[in-house]
């Protein structure tokens, strides 16, 4: 996108300067909307669920901007000689049922024919102009809380090896289908300076990115972090996906361990994410309250996992 020059439009509240979630462009009678799209290629054989994935995946842009889904449009690609339409509409139907739970109206969509099955949707959604939650915006002192647990990545590189059992396998595809919207609802009664969802770059990919340019450092609990059963395990083992050690090098020299960290630990926080949790960064003496309403929600792996602290240089410590 460097190379590309995009018009300016003083309506443009949010855009592709940065490396936020989602776009704001105010209309003229003054609201805010609030527009993303997002799609995956499977992440588990049930087709309905899979479905249910890429549409919560999909949503969690416009909450993590602090805004509320309005209308969606499913994008589709399928290969028909290889799959029957009946998982199509299985497909569709596992989205569909997400927008159903998040009040959101499906408008339409475009499917094309193509090898490779992907789906997710573009979603429309309005933020208050002076509420619009930005990723870049944290502040000294600030306490971060996820919402969900990590290691989706690591569980579906062992899925595809073929070594997660049932439990773990439940557990890995139930937090991929949980919407963000208890999260969002729940975060919205709180002083919140800045949020990302957590996706392909990891943990430690989306700290960086709400660390920005600012001379500031967030130190990661290793001992807090929310994990998906199975996870460490198969890090051991070796089950590591390919985005993993990609997101490791985009993070490179700006990452240190402290001494006696695990090296699977490590691992956890380079993992991509699959339609993952809210991080959350807020005033510290805020955390435990979110915390614990976050929990009477059915969040129940939601944690307070770090803080913010002023240091020389960028970077996050893991300790």
């Amino acid at each position: 996108m460097k190379n590309i020059s995009i018009p300016s439009d003083e309506n443009v509240l949010v855009g592709s300067e940065g490396k936020d979630d989602a776009g704001v462009y105010l209309l003229p009678d003054g609201t805010a909307i609030v527009q993303t799209l997002d799609f995956i290629t499977p992440v588990c054989d049930d087709p309905f669920m899979f479905g249910r994935i890429a549409a919560c995946n999909s949503l969690s842009d416009v909450y993590a901007m602090g805004g509320v889904p309005l209308t969606a449009m499913n994008i589709l690609a399928f290969p028909t000689k290889k799959f029957s339409l009946n998982i199509m509409q299985d497909i569709l139907e596992g989205g569909l049922s997400v927008l159903r739970e998040a009040s959101v109206q499906l408008l339409g969509g475009h499917s094309i024919d193509d090898e490779e099955l992907k789906y997710g949707m573009s979603v429309t959604g309005t933020v208050d102009r002076d509420k619009i939650l930005k990723n870049s915006t944290i502040r000294e002192g600030d306490a971060i809380v996820l919402t969900k647990a990590l290691g989706t990545g690591i569980i579906a590189t062992a899925v595809k090896a073929d070594f997660a059992d049932e439990k773990t396998v439940s557990e890995f595809v139930e937090t991929m289908a949980t919407l963000n919207k208890s999260a969002a609802e729940v975060m919205r009664g709180f002083d919140v300076s800045a949020c990302t969802d957590v996706t392909g770059f990891g943990l430690a990919g989306h700290l960086l990115e709400m660390i920005g340019d600012e001379r500031l450092s967030v130190e990661i609990y290793s001992s807090s972090l929310p994990v998906l059963s199975g996870t460490i395990e198969h890090a051991q083992m070796g089950l590591l996906p390919a985005g993993l050690y990609r997101n490791r090098d985009y993070v490179g020299s700006r990452f240190t361990s402290a001494p006696g960290v695990a090296r699977d630990i490590e691992d956890l926080v380079f993992d991509p994410q699959t339609s993952g949790g809210l991080l959350i960064a807020l005033p510290e003496d805020q955390a435990k309250k979110l915390v614990s309403d976050l929990r009477k929600v059915g969040l129940h792996k939601a944690d307070v996992v770090g803080r913010v602290v002023r240091k020389n240089t960028s970077e996050i410590v893991l300790v």
